[in-house]
Order: structure tokens, then sequence, then C-alpha cells
């Protein structure tokens, strides 16, 4: 079984993260909603992955949830890149058949942690690419803030 934590709620399983979200779609149907999926990792003696789930009602604030696992096994750069990328994806996977019965236009963004400057420059075209073609929407650096902030903070 697969555990979430909510800075609001604190530790769920991630059947009660799909029925909070659900719940606070619900509230206000007729906003417009985002739902936001960023992985980040950091590497150390183990590396930290940590898959961040937002769920933003535009204009009017949001809620997050993050799942964190860590593996002993060393990633590469690259490696490391492309686990986040899976990892959004596969979350992405779960959420959308329980949010399309609620919000069938809900559009599902996947946050990748890597932008023009700096080392991930090469790895853009290819991650969007596979996220792409897996039906989802992606956003690189600076408008990833689903990995680069709130993934990014519970990885530390």
């Amino acid at each position: 079984m697969m555990f979430f934590t909510s800075p609001t709620r604190g530790k769920i399983t991630e059947q009660q993260m799909y029925d909070d979200i659900i719940g606070y779609v619900r509230q206000n149907q007729d906003d417009r909603y985002r739902l936001i999926v960023g992985t980040d990792s950091q590497p150390g003696r183990q590396t930290c992955f940590v898959t961040a789930v937002t769920i933003h009602r535009e204009g009017k604030g949001a809620r997050c949830y993050y799942h964190r696992t860590y593996h002993k096994t060393p990633f590469s750069l690259r490696h490391r890149i492309f686990e986040e990328a899976t990892r959004s994806l596969e979350m992405a996977g779960k959420i959308i058949s329980y949010m399309s019965s609620v919000q069938p236009d809900l559009t599902i963004e996947i946050h990748c942690d890597v932008g023009e400057k700096g080392k991930t420059r090469e790895l853009i075209q290819q991650v969007v690419t596979m996220i792409n073609t897996s039906g989802f929407l992606a956003r690189v650096k600076p408008f990833s803030y689903g990995a680069s902030k709130v993934a990014d903070r519970y990885t530390k």
C-alpha cells in the first residue's frame, strides 16, 4: 500500500488522497483546476525520490500531497531524470482514472526538473517527448514548480 503525506492532513493512503482531491474539486465545481504531478530526487548515500501531487484551484489556492522513497543504488544524472519522469507518469496514470469521472476536462500536467540552464538541458527534448506522447502536458523550468519547488522541498 502506498502512503502520501499531506501538509494539512498528515499521513494518508493513496485512496484517501484521491478522495480528498475529489472532495476539493466538488466544493467549487465551476472553478478551474490544474492537477500537477512532479517528481524530484536528491542524490546522497541513498537517492531520495519525492513525487508530489498538487491540485491547484486557479486563483484560489491548492492542496498538495507527496510520497517519498529511498534507493541505495546510485543513479547517474540522466538515469535520475528519466526515473523522475517515469514516476510522475505512473502517478498521473493512476490519478486520471479517478479524476475523469469528477472533472472530465481536467488537464494533468507533469512538471519535470529540467531546464535550459544547467546540466539537464540536453535531456529536455527526450523527457518532454516521453511525457507528451503519453498524453500528458509536460512543463519544464521555470514553469515546472511541481517538481522544482514542491517535490524538491520534501527531498531534503
